[in-house]
Formats: C-alpha cells, sequence, structure tokens
C-alpha cells in the first residue's frame, strides 16, 4: 500500500500448491524434434515442458559447447535421462509447466547462477558509477568457479558486509541443493521457493518501509527469523498486528480488493475502464463515461486518457495480467495529446517488476503493449 492505494496484491491458495522457482530433478519421458522440446516428469500431475532454447550449453555434447553453436534436441537428451528443472511458468488450465534448466536462486540483494562465470549487475541500476561500486564489492567476495552472481536493484547502496551475508546464505542453499541431486532419486523436489510472505518480502522491501504489519503469530515469528538471519538491521521493523479491527479493514483494503476481480474499474473523472480478459488477448476499453467538465471533446478524451494510462498499468499488475494487451483509448487528435498519453503508461510501467514492450498508439487509437505474466 502507498498513501493508501494498493499497489501489489499477492494471492496464494492453500489448496493449490505453488511451484513457480521449486527446483525439481526430472526425468525425460518424451524426446519431440518437431517441437525441438522435451517433456520432463518432475513429480507433478502433468509432465513440464523443456524447450531447447532453455537448456543451459553444460548439457550439450562436448563438440557443440567447443563449436558454441545450438544442437537438435535429439541430439542433447534422450528418454529417460535426468535432469535438473527450475518451474519458470506454473501449470495453468490445460498448459503444463514450462520449464528451464537456467537456474537461478534469488537472495535479497543478490542471484545466484551455478553453471557461468557471469557477474553482473541489474540493468535496472542504470547509474555507471554505482555499477562499477557494486562489481568492485562483487569481486571482493571470492566468488567459487562456475558460479555467477547478479546484483539485484535492491543491493544498491548496501555494504560489502550485507552483500556478504547473502551471498553467504545463497551459497550454502546451493550446496545442499546439489547434495540432494546426487543423493535422491528422481523425480523428487530439490528446493522450494519460500512462501508467499517471505517472498513478498524479498521482493519489495526497501528500508524507507518504517513497517511490516502481520496479524499471524505463526506467519509473525517466521518473518522475524527470516530479518533476522538476512537483514538483522531492519528486524525491528517487523511488529505484530493485534488489534481488534481485521488488518485489512483498517486500511480500507477489503473495497479495493473487490475491484480486481470486477470487470469495471471508476476513474476519478467520471470515465471507466472495461477490462476483459480473452483467450487471445486481454482488452482494455476507456470510455469517458460522466467525463463532461472540459470545454470540448479533445480535452475531455485528453484528461481521461491520461487518467486512465496509470490506472490500466496498476491494474495489469494487480490481476497479474499477461501477453498482449489493447488498450482502446478514446480518440485524440492532436499529435502531441497521444504522445503525452504514451509517455505516461510508459513511467507507470516501469514500476513493474514485470518486463513489457510498448507499441505506439495506432491510427485506430488502440495501444498495443506484451507484460510477462509474473505469478
Amino acid at each position: 500500500v502507498a498513501d493508501g492505494l494498493l499497489e501489489e496484491l499477492d494471492v496464494e491458495v492453500n489448496t493449490r500448491e505453488a511451484t513457480l522457482g521449486n527446483i525439481y530433478k526430472g526425468v525425460i519421458t518424451r524426446v519431440e524434434p518437431s517441437l525441438q522440446a522435451v517433456f520432463v516428469d518432475y513429480g507433478a500431475s502433468r509432465n513440464g515442458f523443456l524447450s531447447i532454447n532453455d537448456v543451459h550449453p553444460s548439457y550439450f555434447p562436448e563438440s557443440f559447447e567447443a563449436a558454441r553453436k545450438r544442437p537438435r534436441v535429439q541430439e542433447v537428451f534422450k528418454k529417460d535421462d535426468h535432469v535438473i528443472v527450475q518451474v519458470n511458468k506454473e501449470e495453468r488450465s490445460n498448459k503444463g509447466a514450462s520449464l528451464t534448466t537456467n537456474i537461478s536462486l534469488a537472495g535479497r540483494y543478490l542471484v545466484l547462477m551455478p553453471g557461468t562465470d557471469l557477474c553482473g549487475v541489474s540493468r535496472k541500476i542504470e547509474d555507471e558509477k554505482e555499477r562499477k561500486k557494486l562489481k568492485e564489492l562483487l569481486k571482493q567476495l571470492k566468488l567459487p568457479e562456475n558460479i555467477g552472481f547478479i546484483i539485484r536493484t535492491a543491493g544498491m547502496g548496501r555494504t560489502k558486509t550485507e552483500l556478504a551475508r547473502d551471498f553467504d546464505y545463497l551459497l550454502k542453499l546451493w550446496q545442499c541443493i546439489e547434495k540432494d541431486v546426487a543423493d535422491l532419486p528422481a523425480p523428487a523436489m530439490l528446493h522450494r521457493e519460500h512462501d508467499i510472505v517471505i517472498r513478498a518480502i524479498r521482493e519489495h522491501f526497501s528500508s524507507d518501509i518504517c513497517e511490516i504489519l502481520v496479524d499471524d503469530k505463526d506467519v509473525y515469528r517466521k518473518v522475524r527469523e527470516f530479518f533476522h538471519q538476512v537483514m538483522p538491521k531492519y528486524e525491528p521493523q517487523v511488529k505484530q498486528y493485534q488489534e481488534k479491527r481485521p488488518l485489512f479493514n483498517k486500511y480500507q483494503l477489503e473495497e479495493q480488493i473487490e475491484q480486481v476481480y470486477s470487470k469495471r474499474i471508476k476513474l476519478k473523472s467520471g470515465g471507466h475502464l472495461v477490462i476483459e480478459p480473452t483467450e487471445a488477448m486481454v482488452t482494455i476499453d476507456v470510455n469517458s463515461g460522466s467525463a463532461t467538465k472540459e470545454k470540448g471533446i479533445e480535452d475531455t478524451a485528453y484528461r481521461v486518457n491520461m487518467e486512465a494510462a496509470p490506472e490500466v498499468a496498476r491494474q495489469l499488475r494487480l490481476r497479474d495480467l499477461g501477453g498482449i494487451i489493447v488498450v482502446d483509448f478514446i480518440d485524440m487528435t492532436q499529435k502531441k495529446h497521444k504522445q503525452d498519453v504514451e509517455k505516461a503508461i510508459k513511467a507507470a510501467l516501469k514500476l513493474d517488476r514485470a518486463k513489457t514492450k510498448i507499441l505506439r498508439i495506432s491510427t485506430l487509437g488502440l495501444l498495443e503493449l506484451s507484460r510477462q505474466r509474473l505469478k
């Protein structure tokens, strides 16, 4: 929540186990040359899908590794081979999970990537001086061979001690996983991604947050423990919420959460959005509704569109809508107005952790964009 406005919403259903980010030792059940992919039994009800594009070069035969050429999938795997995979897209309706062998373990400030010697800094950190400084710090951590690290955006301005703590934590985690690879029969789970609470803290916590409120005793203990391990300095920020009034009620979040499941979103100006997910894409219609304060039709359209742009970005984030998204803004004739609306939606999507790609407003007044689905 920022300034009373719901910014992010994460929902986890107890009856459906979340698998995103989990690491498994799997068995190849089928090699499909026509798809250049294999199907992997990793212990779920439906086999996962692993494309040759998501296969780490360490699996390639030596002749290909030397030539730096990508082999065909049938030259890399055969039925019943074992493979270490991580879920990068969960099962959805009738689609199995999408898997990768490019393993990554995210900590608070760093991401560990086995099988590479890459040492880098998140692209979102654009300041060259800061990037250089962070790369120097990484080199001082005595990185093991064949394990790469990337400093996340949250690592900006952190001390060597803070980075080292995260580094040790991730390294120990990976060593435990490696031990299990040798010991466990396939299919088996090697690593379960943190639950929703720890994940939310890892992704969203920053030093300008003054308190974290938890309304459940067990979860409160778990959160304190995580802070104690990873960020002891901020442990006092974790508070247990003990008032009689439910936490979400106190901050008027119930209505905002209900809106996330509604097709129609009202805008302050009197306009509204209509959000319709379809099989092929998500369509969003911007309507002027009762917005009539402006002098003329162009001004009304511009004002409603400028208000709709950040709201569209916020709704995409809250609902985690992915794939192709088409926004039908109210028609505007002035070129500058169109450019302003494009800029406004770009600026609002900068806050999104998901990768997005935005095109210009077309002659039909439609703005197309694509967004990576995170959950």
